[in-house]
């Protein structure tokens, strides 16, 4: 049975730059064919997924190819969440919204063993979206599909970045409960490096290996924001906070490129030096009275480099566009190492291979529809 679940064919849908794609491939999983409309995300993916078949555009267009698939035994992709994130307008009638209905109607049409939908936390959460959520799974199990919406954090499975992301994980046929999803979850966990220890593993900041890509100026808020932690407040003007590199980042956002991109303490991170960040708040609660300027040369913005190891793409995984679309790419992307936790999961209920046996209660929030 093994051998028949490592060549399962995976239709990808929305699938981005590929994060996704990544986690399932890794897991024997055959990506056969990808839709993704942006085409800049479409070509980073194309050059480092040749062989998968890749529609580039708009989904709308390719509804009757899709629909007309056969053997497909999974499909996987990440809707467009701009319309349910906190960080947008999360407007009811945004048209990227109706972006997961095509999914499923792609499911109905392909009828595959399994399907997995990524998400933002808020999908998952929030009152707002429930008429959403509660839509997903009533579909689904109308078609004949036992479906877990469960919320997880990239932290736990190994990404170095505080990144909640919900995924509806879905079988045909089978009576799968979420406690059986959450306990498989909860097997798969395992302990992410720091900032520092991630980034250690890369090349320093200006080498060839890790050029300096965004240049966006670091200046002084002369009404900062202060919060409990360094971390957390807005020191600096934009919404780039600073990294503190001896944890976990919080999460990379797609509008990263300019003053939006994290910021990075060259001092602390290579000479082991206080961050500058926590030296600066520190003085502002003695007195001191900030003023605009510009920050330190110590400080400076997040490498695409760093913000794709930060996110696990793998080291030699090539973005292409503009500058700006491949911090968009990253920021929008899941976390390889975090999807590929969802991908095993998938993988051993396909294969009805057993749960391994833990005394400990799955740390997930469940059966929240109810």
């Amino acid at each position: 049975m093994e051998e028949l679940i490592m060549k399962l064919n995976t239709l990808s849908l929305f699938t981005g730059a590929g994060g996704l794609d990544i986690g399932f491939e890794e897991n024997g999983f055959n990506i056969t064919v990808a839709n993704e409309w942006n085409k800049n995300a479409a070509n980073t993916y194309q050059v480092n997924h040749p062989n998968v078949k890749l529609l580039q555009g708009d989904i709308e267009k390719y509804l009757d190819y899709l629909y007309s698939l056969s053997n497909v035994d999974v499909v996987i992709g990440g809707p467009p969440c701009q319309g349910f994130s906190v960080a947008g307008k999360m407007d009811v009638n945004d048209p990227r919204n109706k972006m997961v209905w095509h999914f499923l109607n792609v499911v109905q049409h392909v009828k595959p063993q399994a399907f997995v939908i990524e998400n933002v936390k808020a999908l998952y959460q929030l009152a707002k979206w429930a008429p959403i959520r509660e839509k997903i799974i009533n579909i689904s199990e109308n078609m004949g599909y036992s479906i877990t919406p469960i919320l997880l954090n990239a932290v736990d499975y190994g990404v170095p970045q505080k990144r909640y992301r919900v995924f509806f994980i879905a079988f045909k046929n089978k009576d799968v409960s979420a406690d059986e999803i959450a306990y498989r979850l909860q097997q798969k966990k395992r302990v992410a490096p720091t900032v520092r220890e991630a980034l250690a593993t890369i090349p320093k900041i200006g080498s060839k290996g890790n050029p300096l890509d965004s240049t966006a100026k670091i200046t002084f808020a002369t009404n900062p924001i202060l919060r409990k932690s360094a971390y957390a407040g807005m020191l600096f003007n934009g919404a780039g906070r600073p990294i503190n590199i001896d944890e976990y980042a919080n999460t990379l956002p797609a509008s990263m490129g300019g003053n939006k991109t994290p910021i990075i303490d060259d001092e602390a991170l290579y000479n082991n030096k206080k961050n500058f960040a926590e030296i600066y708040r520190e003085n502002l609660d003695e007195g001191y009275i900030p003023e605009f300027k510009e920050a330190p040369k110590r400080l400076r913005r997040l490498s695409i480099k760093e913000a794709s190891l930060l996110q696990t793409f793998p080291k030699d995984y090539e973005f292409t566009g503009p500058m700006s679309s491949q911090y968009t790419q990253i920021g929008n992307a899941v976390p390889p190492l975090l999807a590929s936790s969802v991908a095993k999961v998938v993988k051993d209920i396909l294969s009805n291979t057993p749960m391994k046996k833990t005394k400990k209660s799955p740390s997930f929030q469940l059966n929240i529809f109810n």
